[in-house]
């Protein structure tokens, strides 16, 4: 069975990273698409994001980094409470244990309420996941915990596209699509954010997120641009220019690791000719080495005649 952490294109992605930005900007229209009835009694300036903690994974056996703390306040509640977001990017058959010992853990670190959300967002398995963990004896309930799941993969995009919600354009990204339609599902992401008229900061925000998760080949990218043919002139526009970014800055990003890669390959022949052929850890320190740090090498290696020098530059500059 494959994850998303088997998957060729998307092994290299950050998701916990994507998920925890997206939220944790949108917070608020995060809790009006999937909790509407809470979100209307949210207090907006009761809002603090908690700093990230740090627990032993009881099931998988390391350490865990929680994804996401919310500290709230609620009308007719005098305390507040908190919401924990976890962003789970691959098929766990022990969630439910996991995601009530951070409960524990939390509840007992805070004391506090916690609202725990899982938010399941692999491609694969399509079975409704269980949110319940429970501990029970014949005449004894001792444990029901439940946690509110938001599957993806089980939504359906053509739900959301008339929500004027940014989470709503990033996350149909992640929605159940048909190989077919995704094209035309990118092409509603972006028509749905381009309307949302946000900062350029947020509409990167998204338009990353939307790119990351709906990579295209050269067929659905024909397919990509039919779609964008087919909507007004104005959404066409502001669109080509959201893709146009994506472009602009994937040529500049190149442009970056071009120029890294060709200093680090000229150093090293340039110490190579000059003190003689380098050791494997000599390279490899030079190789860490950071842009400016390696410029000044670059400088100062001039002055070298022998990998004692070099050694000795590295020691003071490292």
């Amino acid at each position: 069975m494959m994850n998303d952490a088997d998957d060729p294109v998307l092994e290299a992605i950050n998701h916990d990273q994507n998920f925890k930005e997206l939220i944790s900007t949108f917070f608020l229209e995060f809790l009006e698409l999937f909790l509407p009835g809470i979100a209307k009694t949210i207090d907006p300036n009761s809002i603090k994001f908690l700093q990230q903690e740090y627990f032993a994974d009881l099931v998988e056996g390391d350490e865990k980094i929680i994804d996401l703390l919310v500290e709230v306040k609620q009308s007719g509640r005098e305390t507040t409470f908190i919401f924990h977001i976890e962003a789970q990017s691959y098929n766990q058959t022990q969630i439910g244990r996991r995601i009530f010992y951070y409960f524990a853990r939390l509840h007992q670190f805070h004391v506090k309420d916690i609202y725990p959300i899982v938010i399941f967002s692999y491609n694969k398995p399509y079975r409704a996941e269980n949110n319940l963990f429970k501990i029970e004896f014949p005449g004894l309930k001792v444990l029901e915990f439940r946690f509110h799941a938001i599957q993806l993969n089980r939504l359906d995009w053509r739900d959301y596209l008339n929500q004027s919600n940014p989470v709503a354009a990033a996350l149909m990204s992640k929605m159940k699509i048909a190989k077919r339609d995704r094209p035309k599902v990118k092409a509603e992401c972006l028509r749905l954010l381009v309307t949302l008229q946000l900062d350029p900061a947020k509409t990167r925000l998204i338009s990353k997120f939307v790119d990351t998760y709906l990579r295209l080949n050269a067929q659905e990218e024909r397919k990509f641009q039919t779609e964008i043919d087919k909507m007004g002139m104005t959404q066409k526009e502001a669109i080509m220019q959201v893709t146009t970014s994506w472009e602009e800055k994937g040529i500049e990003k190149g442009i970056e690791k071009g120029i890294e890669k060709g200093q680090r390959s000229l150093v090293l022949v340039l110490l190579d000719q000059k003190v003689g052929q380098l050791p494997d850890a000599i390279r490899d320190r030079v190789s860490s080495l950071t842009l400016d740090q390696l410029s000044s090498l670059a400088i100062s290696l001039l002055n070298f005649n022998s990998i004692a020098d070099l050694n000795a530059w590295l020691d003071s500059n490292t």
